[in-house]
């Protein structure tokens, strides 16, 4: 029996299905293709995509972007699964273009509020008030307009989250990125937005993304190279996470040497 699975995994037949169910159902390459997730992504790293992260999504054959099984559940999944989370980079297809995917960071879910105000990202989650004394320090509260807020509630976890000092509200700068009034978040849907806030093509301009486009999260680089394609081998075979708290030593040590 075993020696019949080992030659048909080693026929050309047994190699492309083993193949694409992985690619189907496990992990998928992406490649890294802007900035708009720097410094916790960079143009260049090519990663594996942890297709089973939250549920197993309709498979679809890559580069054409045929769907191979048709949506059963009407929700984009096979089988629907854990629903991403506030804080998660979670890699979806481009509501205005399924074809597209896009890398974000999830920061709101449904039932969620949320606003900008001069830059700084306002949460009020679905919790409510109580939920929010018991789970954020006091510093990054504010109450307005009856409502706590959280004021930039994943730079503390997630370092690589940042504004350019450049980018000022000139009246050339679209204004997405300094001011929003609240919006609460539709059930069964995320608000997604990059680390590099101010350079980032996200939900503060085309809307929310709801479950059926979620594909998955990065799981780990394994292979990265910059600009002028010189490996960055600092980077490979290592996790989102792991990648964040490179970045948040470096900044700790730039500020012991007063370096901004």
């Amino acid at each position: 029996m075993l020696k019949k699975v080992y030659h048909w995994s080693s026929s050309w037949t047994g190699t492309i299905v083993i193949v694409l169910s992985i690619i189907f159902f496990v992990a998928q390459a992406f490649v890294i293709p802007s900035g708009s997730m720097k410094n916790s992504l960079l143009i260049g790293d090519m990663l594996f995509v942890k297709k089973f992260a939250y549920g197993i999504p309709t498979p679809t054959i890559p580069w054409i972007e045929l769907k191979v099984l048709p949506d059963f559940n009407d929700n984009g999944h096979l089988i629907e699964g854990p629903k991403p989370q506030r804080g998660d980079i979670v890699v979806f297809r481009y509501p205005k273009n399924e074809a597209i995917h896009y890398v974000k960071r999830l920061v709101a879910t449904g039932g969620d509020i949320i606003a900008l105000q001069d830059k700084h990202l306002l949460l009020h989650p679905k919790g409510g008030n109580e939920y929010i004394k018991k789970n954020y320090d006091k510093e990054q509260i504010v109450e307005a307009a009856g409502r706590l807020w959280v004021v930039d509630p994943y730079k503390k976890d997630h370092p690589g989250i940042h504004q350019d000092p450049s980018v000022v509200a000139n009246g050339l700068a679209p204004m997405q990125l300094f001011n929003m009034m609240p919006i609460q978040i539709p059930e069964g849907e995320y608000f997604m937005m990059g680390d590099n806030r101010d350079h980032s093509n996200d939900s503060r301009f085309w809307g929310t993304v709801q479950y059926k486009h979620i594909v998955g999260t990065p799981w780990f680089i394994y292979f990265s190279w910059d600009e002028n394609k010189e490996i960055r081998w600092d980077r490979v075979f290592r996790t989102t996470k792991s990648l964040e708290e490179d970045v948040d030593r470096n900044q700790k040590i730039k500020h012991e040497k007063g370096i901004y």
